[in-house]
């Protein structure tokens, strides 16, 4: 059974602001599929998470059975590997979209990969936030779930919390001395993601 690779990438300008998201499906003896729209006002995360529910959406339309997804949204892809809990209510609706769907595949691997890593995925995003016309995008997916309107922030504690869990796997990982150690900043990041999550700090 091959395995096709899926590269998925969503973007807010001013999160929330103007949001847009794109995936990029390879199969082994096939054309690129590619796809990407604007989803009106919304956050980083929640635009991320649309990217993933639409891949998948796409991804059962054309029959797939294994497929190895790939995003620089770190907070993404822990959560539905269920490293993080989700405890921000704008994600949960499309959370259990996305696990519904992965239900529907023998195999789903998600993996965290740097923007430079993601590039093209990424590209479609600007270009749809810009309004020019995208190459080789198929329009035959089906739409994805609109974005849940805004609700209340997740409290600070549970903020907190997961900042404190993210701090100390980080610090044992470092502890261990291990090659593969995430460089720092990759760790800010996710932090910041989980901030932002929270209603706690906005992008610049």
């Amino acid at each position: 059974m091959s395995t096709a690779t899926i590269h998925i990438d969503g973007g807010s300008r001013g999160n929330p602001g103007p949001a847009s998201f794109a995936y990029v499906i390879e199969r082994p003896g096939q054309p690129v599929d590619e796809h990407a729209e604007t989803i009106g006002k919304t956050t980083n995360n929640v635009a991320e998470y649309t990217a993933l529910v639409a891949a998948l959406y796409r991804a059962v339309e054309v029959g797939l059975k294994s497929v190895h997804i790939f995003s620089d949204s770190e907070l993404l892809v822990k959560q539905m590997n269920g490293e993080y809990r989700v405890k921000s209510e704008d994600l949960q609706e499309l959370y259990g979209e996305a696990q519904d769907l992965r239900r529907q595949f023998d195999t789903v691997t998600l993996t965290h990969v740097r923007r430079e890593k993601n590039k093209r995925a990424d590209e479609l995003c600007n270009l749809a936030l810009d309004g020019k016309p995208l190459s080789k995008v198929l329009t035959s997916a089906k739409p994805a779930a609109k974005p849940p309107a805004p609700k209340a922030a997740v409290s600070d504690g549970a903020v907190r919390e997961d900042v404190l869990v993210c701090l100390r796997s980080a610090a044992q990982t470092w502890a261990k001395g291990n090659a593969n150690n995430p460089p720092a900043e990759a760790v800010w990041e996710q932090i910041w993601s989980i901030l932002e999550d929270g209603n706690v700090l906005k992008k610049k």
